[in-house]
């Protein structure tokens, strides 16, 4: 749902779009084709992916509905001979570059010794290489334009440790993004072409999310981007450069007082999950949304049947817990989840304690897997109580600084998904 209203100044404009053929991309795509833009969707989903809908053909199909011009070209930002080609063919049929939207992406969310080579460099050589590769290359055709943007969908460059503590290999290549619009907008000022950076302030909901996390109901539709996104490439490049902007930000700058549209659920408005690399104001060094910590006690999903009795039963909550799990445990549990979580627990039933979700039948109980863990969690018991019973979401957690994980972080999220399987069954 667009809250933000079309104005026609994108019209024969041409954009060049990576990762334009799902999510983000496609979303500020065809924002602008509404318009009459031309397109180019520079992505390297020519035939469609198992679990992701969407090829740069279909997306192609989608533009040219809403009254833009597309141009479908099968691009890998590594690939400078593909990068050229699609900006060859840009210019034979669209006589131009206007706007380059750096879109393209790749996500580990893993630890120092979780991350394999092979997947730092895909992310360094698609986020941080690829970036500065299409700008460069398009560089030649900005210089052309009288309307001259890049925008880079990458967070602001903030210093604080913890960000780089929990992923710092994505937190590098995502950055290198951010240091992109830092020095080409001082280097480009004198050429006209506004440099710019984009992100949300809360986590979006795109296929992508979805297949990795299971669940988006605390996330923002893609539409607040793609309305951000308009409303800094219809801004003059001349004056407007430099920024590092928030979607929600830009959008109520121009106008729009009420973001709860936006949300996936409504009802979910105030329990939105923040978006990385920003800090809670109150709590710098915590990841959090001040909403979350506002409204934390709003989550009323239904509970798991175990005893909370004023001494939490014979044995304490947790331990009642676990043997509420064991009996639900099965392969097709095991099948869906594929990891390991060891929990270690602070407060008043410290302990350590673990579920297996990847070996066997599945296991889980008091001490450490005797696999090792694909993920490990710290929290206080009552946040894991909590979290268990379904009144606070993992991923929330996370969020709010209310439980550390170390490991594999995606499939930590995989928790909430498993837990909603568990519940179903208790």
């Amino acid at each position: 749902m667009s809250l933000v209203a079309n104005t026609g100044k994108l019209a024969g404009r041409t954009l060049f779009v990576t990762g334009a053929s799902r999510g983000i991309g496609k979303a500020i795509a065809l924002k602008a084709a509404k318009d009459g833009a031309n397109v180019v969707i520079a992505a390297k989903t020519a035939d469609p992916h198992p679990k992701l809908p969407g090829t740069i053909y279909t997306a192609a199909e989608e533009i040219e509905a809403v009254g833009g011009k597309a141009l479908p070209c099968i691009v890998d930002v590594r690939d400078e001979k593909q990068v050229q080609k699609a900006i060859d063919e840009a210019i034979k049929k669209f006589n131009g570059i206007d706007i380059l939207v750096n879109n393209a992406s790749a996500i580990s969310l893993t630890g120092t010794a979780q991350t394999d080579m092979k997947r730092y460099d895909l992310m360094h050589n698609i986020n941080t290489r690829g970036t500065f590769l299409v700008s460069k290359l398009c560089l030649p055709h900005l210089q052309n334009s009288n309307h001259a943007h890049i925008l880079n969908l990458s967070p602001p460059l903030n210093m604080n440790p913890y960000w780089f503590s929990v992923h710092v290999a994505y937190t590098m290549a995502k950055y290198g993004m951010s240091m992109c619009v830092l020095g080409m907008s001082e280097e480009f000022k004198h050429l006209n072409i506004g440099v710019n950076a984009l992100w949300p302030k809360t986590a979006i909901a795109t296929a992508a999310i979805e297949m990795l996390t299971g669940n988006t109901s605390t996330s923002r539709k893609v539409d607040i981007v793609s309305d951000a996104a308009y409303v800094m490439l219809c801004r003059d490049p001349k004056s407007y450069t430099g920024n590092f902007a928030i979607d929600e930000d830009i959008v109520m700058q121009a106008g729009v007082k009420d973001l709860v549209p936006y949300a996936c659920d409504p009802k979910n408005a105030d329990n939105l999950v923040l978006d990385g690399f920003l800090d809670d104001p109150v709590v710098p060094n915590r990841r959090t949304l001040t909403t979350i910590a506002m409204n934390a006690r709003r989550y009323h999903t239904s509970a798991v049947n175990f005893k909370e009795d004023k001494d939490a039963g014979a044995g304490g909550q947790i331990p009642a817990l676990f043997a509420s799990i064991g009996k639900v445990l099965s392969p097709e549990l095991v099948k869906k989840t594929q990891a390991v979580f060891q929990f270690n627990v602070k407060g008043k039933e410290e302990g350590v304690w673990h579920l297996d979700l990847k070996n066997g039948e599945g296991s889980c109980g008091q001490g450490e897997p005797k696999n090792p863990p694909d993920a490990t969690l710290t929290m206080d018991s009552k946040n894991f109580a909590d979290m268990f019973a379904g009144k606070l979401k993992p991923a929330t957690a996370f969020m709010m600084g209310k439980v550390k994980i170390s490991g594999d972080l995606q499939k930590a999220m995989k928790l909430e998904k498993m837990m909603k399987s568990l519940k179903e069954k208790m």
